[in-house]
């Protein structure tokens, strides 16, 4: 399975060496780029369901443009005669 590029920066950011005091700080930097990268995914899903929705809705309402009556036609009725 291929790695993906983002999980690896984040490994990388995570192993290189730097003092006890700053994990705190690179702890938040790898998370706040964690959900950055999360919450960009998020709203790139939604707005792809929010398109195949309309898409959906579009191709169903198409057929309702013209308006259909369940009353018989007079004169297909005459020319069956």
């Amino acid at each position: 399975m291929p790695q993906d590029p983002f999980e690896q920066s984040l490994r990388d950011m995570l192993k290189t060496p730097e003092p006890q005091v700053h994990d705190k700080v690179s702890l938040d930097k790898v998370l706040r780029k964690a959900n950055r990268q999360l919450g960009a995914g998020a709203v790139f899903a939604l707005f792809g369901r929010a398109l195949e929705s309309v898409l959906i809705a579009l191709s169903h309402g198409s057929e309702h443009l013209k308006p259909v009556s369940n009353l018989p036609d007079k004169h297909s009725a005459k020319k069956a005669d």
